[in-house]
This record gives structure tokens, sequence and C-alpha cells, in this order.
């Protein structure tokens, strides 16, 4: 690496001796050398590139704690598992580690014993644990996930907004962000957000030549799902299935299922077991395909993912980059599938009407504290507001508290300034500045929109997007486009290959009260036969839907 910083021998050691690696990839070493020397970083680095080395091999050299917030609990138990087999003290603190086991690090955190902490956003908002973090030496403070902090990234949360202050209560320790994406003006509003305008950023570029992006087009629903059925019999390994709605991952999840595809389901509607045990299951190469919202797949450690198909177009460049590039982590080919069809931007538009919070939700927000009388919680007033999204009440209270009307004490409770009580114009007019905002998200959207439909490389449309230079002169030579006027390894899909099939006819075979058998659920007695679908009814008395070539006569 000529032209890196220096790392000093015995970091070099701890690399190969620690975590058995002999080399620093690409913007590593950069990284590294200004975290050891504690200057501000932000390190915008592809999914794959080795972001956690960043902090975990300068954590064994540093004088003190490093605290690493992350919004990702299995990657704070896949990590801390890694780095304690590794030998090195770490301790995680979220919702899923049982009391005594938290009570026990908090211990050890207070007795110095630990050399890394991972804990949640929320975390930071418990007034015990930051005054234990006071009362030792950090040496860093990670922001894992980075983009989680700005309202101008795809996937905004409101409890990263806790960071800031955390700094402040704990002495403005160096700061170290990572994240795979970040365009301009979310970089910029991490900065701002974190209080470290003048941070040094290091971006290695997003362009990952062994992604093959594709887009197949489609014209209804069923057609998508032949498309999406097409695509899985001729894929190889494993990969993650992309929805934009609960309700699709769940048809999805059934229809894919039942004629015995290894499948698991992950969305954030399901019990925290189920989540765990699906992504175990997935993470062991029990299920084969992993049919997901985007609440599944931030920081999964799994390089050996094949493809990645959209079933449903997501709502900006970001999070499709970001979903997308958890495909080919071990650098060997994969496949990002985008299944486009139009309707599906209404999807995105009604999440977008959803995100940002109104006058009246400001209004709301500042009656319920002046009616208290008394400090209260973020979970209290969203409590006593059940018809506002959690999320928005949070953000309107840090937009209150940025137009000077609320303020927040130590234990992170929310109160009306003395002489403040929300006045309806000032308040249209701090929701206003929103209007910005939602109309950037709007642009995404339809940069999003030209990604699918667009006849030029896709890789060019994200590297713009991104404000990043090509890498290439000019075809990539890994997208669909790029890919069909030459001679290479065809694409996962061909748009030109996918027709409609005239409906099935094993359909007619059937008749109500016919005893049939399906795979995985044994004999039953059909109770409706359309279109290319049998219902039938099993001895427990529940009805399933399958596709008739599934269904066998008994």
């Amino acid at each position: 690496m000529s032209g890196a910083p220096v790392i000093p021998a015995e970091v070099h050691r701890s690399l190969r001796d620690t975590f058995g690696i002999r080399h620093l990839r690409e913007g590593q070493q950069e990284v590294i050398a200004r975290v050891l020397k504690g200057k501000d970083t932000l390190a915008i680095m592809p999914t794959g590139a080795g972001k956690s080395l960043c902090y975990q091999l300068p954590a064994l050299h540093l004088e003190g704690t490093t605290v690493v917030i992350s919004p990702l609990i299995s990657l704070m138990k896949d990590q801390a598992r890694k780095l304690e087999e590794a030998g090195v003290a770490a301790e995680q603190l979220n919702s899923a580690v049982p009391k005594r086991e938290q009570d026990a690090s908090m211990e050890r955190i207070a007795d110095a014993q630990s050399e890394i902490v991972f804990a949640t956003p929320e975390r930071l908002g418990d007034p015990e644990f930051l005054q234990t973090l006071q009362r030792q030496r950090i040496a860093l403070l990670v922001v894992d996930e980075a983009h989680c902090i700005s309202q101008w990234g795809h996937d905004f949360r409101p409890a990263f907004l806790e960071i800031s202050q955390a700094l402040e209560a704990l002495g403005r320790p160096p700061v170290l962000a990572l994240t795979a994406t970040a365009t301009r003006e979310v970089v910029e509003d991490i900065l701002q957000q974190l209080g470290r305008a003048k941070m040094h950023v290091v971006n290695t570029g997003i362009f990952r030549p062994n992604l093959r992006l594709q887009v197949v087009q489609s014209t209804n629903e069923d057609e998508k799902f032949l498309q999406l059925r097409d695509a899985l019999s001729k894929a190889r390994g494993c990969g993650i299935v992309y929805t934009a709605t609960v309700k699709a991952c769940e048809e999805l999840h059934r229809c894919l299922g039942a004629p015995g595809e290894s499948v698991a389901m992950y969305h954030g509607k399901l019990s925290a077991n189920e989540r765990h045990d699906n992504q175990d299951r997935f993470m062991r190469g029990d299920a084969r395909v992993m049919i997901a919202t985007n609440a599944f797949g931030m920081g999964i450690d799994k390089p050996d993912i094949r493809f990645v198909i959209h079933y449903q177009m997501p709502g900006s460049p970001e999070a499709y980059y970001q979903e997308a590039g958890r495909a080919g982590r071990d650098g060997e080919v994969a496949d990002c599938v985008l299944l486009f069809f139009r309707k599906d931007r209404q999807v995105q538009q009604f999440f977008l009407a959803r995100r940002y919070p109104s006058s009246d939700d400001l209004r709301q927000v500042c009656d319920v504290m002046q009616h208290a009388g008394v400090p209260l919680h973020t979970t209290q007033i969203s409590e006593r507001l059940p018809q506002v999204p959690r999320n928005r009440v949070a953000v309107a209270l840090k937009l209150l508290c940025d137009g000077g009307i609320a303020r927040s004490d130590r234990q992170r409770e929310w109160s009306l300034k003395p002489g403040k009580r929300g006045e309806r114009q000032i308040l249209g007019g701090l929701a206003a500045d929103y209007e910005a905002k939602a109309e950037r998200d709007r642009e995404a959207l339809e940069r999003m929109v030209f990604y699918a439909q667009t006849g030029f490389c896709r890789w060019r449309v994200l590297l713009e997007y991104f404000d990043e230079p090509l890498p290439f002169l000019d075809r990539c030579g890994c997208c669909d486009n790029c890919l069909r006027p030459l001679v290479r390894p065809a694409p996962l899909i061909k748009s030109t290959e996918i027709r409609l099939p005239a409906p099935p006819p094993p359909a007619a075979r059937f008749r109500p009260g016919d005893v049939v058998r399906v795979a995985r659920y044994g004999e039953g007695r059909v109770a409706q036969v359309t279109g290319d679908q049998v219902t039938v009814l099993f001895p427990d008395r529940c009805k399933r839907s399958f596709l008739a070539d599934y269904v066998q006569s008994s």
C-alpha cells in the first residue's frame, strides 16, 4: 500500500496473532492509523470491506475502553462472540441479553475489565449505563451504521440522536463513524449530528465488480411471481428475496414454501424469538432463501450469499445498494435482481407520506408536555400519543429542541422551555423545514425508478447518484445493460427469456372433494379450485392454497 499511513509493528502483530489476518484491505490502513492517533474519522466502505476491523484492531492498543454503538443486536452478539473466541474482552448490552448477564457486564465495565463494549443507541438513554462509562476512560466511541443518525438517510433511527448528547457527557472522546453508503447530504448531516464538523472522511468507493446488477420488467403481479420462481429455480447457492411490506413477505413465504422450497421469513412483526430462529436457520444454511423486509440484513455476516432479489422496489438508491450489497461479500460473483412493477412505486410513496412529523404532530407533543407539568421520557410521551408513530414522536422532540421550544435533561426527559407553548405559527414553520427532506426523498424515489427503467449502465447510475468517479471508461461489464451486447456469462434472468406461460392445465384435474396429497402437509380434500391454485382442507381443519403443480392426486 504505497503512500498509506504507517501502522506500528505491534499493531501488525495483533492483526496476525489475534485476528489471523496478514494484510489490510483498501482504506482499512488509513482508517486504523487515524483511529490510533485519536483523530475523528468517518469511513465509507462497501459491505464486506472489513469495517469492523477498523475499531477492533485499534481497541487492543488504545488506553481505555472502546464503546461501539450499533442498532443491530444480532451483529453485536456475533461480533462479541468472535472477539471473545479471539481472547478479546467484549461486553454487549441490549434487550436480548438477560438481566443477570447485563448486571455482570456492568460490573466488569465498572472495573475497567472490558476492552470493547457493544450497546444499542437506546442504551445511551440509561443514566446508570452513562454514569458507569463516565467513570472510565473512553478511548474511542464508534457509531456503526452511521447513516442511521442522518435524517437525510434512508434508514434514519431517532434513537441515534442520543449519541451527540452522550458524547458531551463522556468528555468528547474521539469518534469513528462507519457506513457502507452516504450521499453528500448524509455525510454533512452525520458530521452535524455528531458535532464534529471537521471529521475526516475516508471513502473507498461503492463499486463492486463482482455484483451483477439486473432489472426485469413486470407487467402484473402474476408475471412478477413467475419471474421470481424462475429466478429461484436457476439461482445457485443461498440468497435473500426482499419485499417492501410485511403482507408481501408473508404471502411469498407461503407460496414459495408450500411446494418445498427451503425458505425462512423475517420481518419486524415477528416475535424476537421467531426472528432469531429464522435468521439462525438461514445463517446455518438450513434455509436456502430468506424472504424478508428491510428489517433483515444490516450487518449480516454471511459472505456466501449468491443472490439478492428485490420483489418490490425500495425507496432510494441508498436502500437498494445497502440491501443488494449483502450479496457476494466473499468476492465471488453474485446476482442482484430487481423485479420492477411500476405500481410498486405507490407503496414507497405511501411510506414517504408518513415519514416526517406534521405541525399537528408537533402540537400534540407540545400539548402532552404542557399538560404533564413534569418532564417526561420519550416512551411516556409516545404512550400518551398512540395515534402518532413512535419514530415520529422522537423526531418531533428533536425538532422542537432544535427550534428552542423543548429541552431534555440528563435523564433524557423532555419538557417545554419556560414561556414556550408551541404557537401554531412557530410549529408550522418548524414542520416546513422538513419539506426539503421530503422533496429529497421524492427525488431519491424517482432516481430509483430511473435506475429500473434506464438503458444506461446501472453501475454508472448508482455511482453518479453517490457523486463518485467512474472506475471504468465506458461499460462496467457487470450489469445487464452492459452485458447485453457482449459475450459474458449469462445473468440470472434474461428479460427476453421471460414469457408469461399459458395458465397451467393441472388445476383442471381437480374437483372439490377430491383426495389429494401435498409434500410436507400430507393428505387433504380439495375445497376450491381457482385459476392455477388449489385450496386444500386438511384433517386439522386448516385450509391452505397451493399452485396446482405441487398438488398430487392421492
